[in-house]
């Protein structure tokens, strides 16, 4: 017997989606049967995103180019994917990064430093539900999935700013679940391992590849594809009594600790 995951009719927006793990979230869930918002700050990248979307025959698509670090695009953002799309039933906030200065030892992470990786974190993740919940709440339904990192999970030299933002967001889930839970709307948080993208492929080596690979249970490193599968069967109506809870795609990863050279 097998069980399919249909989201057929279901309109999705997904931040982020121009590459990367949101590009394969996006793709996951137009094969699935949704209608996909993608959003991106570069046009070129969420054009591709689409054209690939197309190339599957699957649901309609339309790309919403903006900077969601931008005092208020991200609402304009998200007020033109539900325009678009004919209302928001699951938005995965996919946008969040190490920060322009993010990558440093403790003791040098100045205010400016911290400014950069909490506003391109936890800030804008909340600005985004915030904006996603007035058009979920209309409906009376929708479901709220935040991309955390498996970094919250295990102490990481020189990414302080970094883990502490994405655990706020775990924190920030739970509240959100709490909050807008009586109106028909979950919050899930989902993170990967370190994961196989083009930027991780284009900055480490064949042996460090190697050395993540083996500090894990499963051997393996996180693949680009594992939050698209998550995510999908998270919004879906196989798993409707969850909400608030943080789930870990990292192949183990946060049982054991790979340590960066000279850490």
């Amino acid at each position: 017997m097998s069980i399919e995951i249909d989201h057929s009719g279901k309109n999705v927006v997904v931040t982020g989606a121009g590459a990367g793990i949101g590009r394969c979230i996006a793709i996951r869930f137009a094969r699935a049967g949704a209608n996909i918002a993608v959003l991106d700050k570069r046009a070129e990248k969420a054009q591709e995103t689409i054209e690939l979307i197309a190339s599957l025959n699957e649901g309609l698509s339309y790309s919403v180019v903006g900077d969601a670090r931008e005092e208020g695009q991200i609402e304009e953002m998200f007020d033109e994917s539900s325009t678009k799309l004919g209302g928001i039933d699951i938005a995965v906030n996919n946008i969040g990064m190490l920060g322009s200065e993010g990558t440093a030892p403790l003791l040098e992470m100045d205010e400016k430093k911290w400014k950069d990786v909490l506003e391109q974190n936890l800030l804008v993740t909340a600005l985004s539900m915030k904006s996603e919940v007035k058009h979920m709440r209309e409906a009376g339904s929708g479901v709220i999935i935040n991309v955390s990192s498996g970094e919250t999970t295990r102490p990481s030299p020189f990414l302080a700013g970094y883990g502490a933002a994405k655990a706020a967001i775990n924190h920030l889930t739970q509240t959100a679940a709490v909050e807008f839970g009586p109106m028909g709307i979950r919050v899930i948080a989902v993170a990967p391992g370190t994961t196989l993208t083009e930027t991780v492929s284009d900055f480490f080596d064949e042996d460090r590849i190697s050395a993540i690979q083996q500090s894990n249970p499963l051997r393996r490193m996180s693949d680009i594809e594992d939050l698209g599968y998550l995510s999908v069967f998270l919004a879906s109506d196989f798993a409707q009594n969850i909400t608030g809870q943080f789930f870990l795609a990292d192949a183990g990863a946060h049982l054991s600790r790979e340590r960066p050279p000279n850490a």
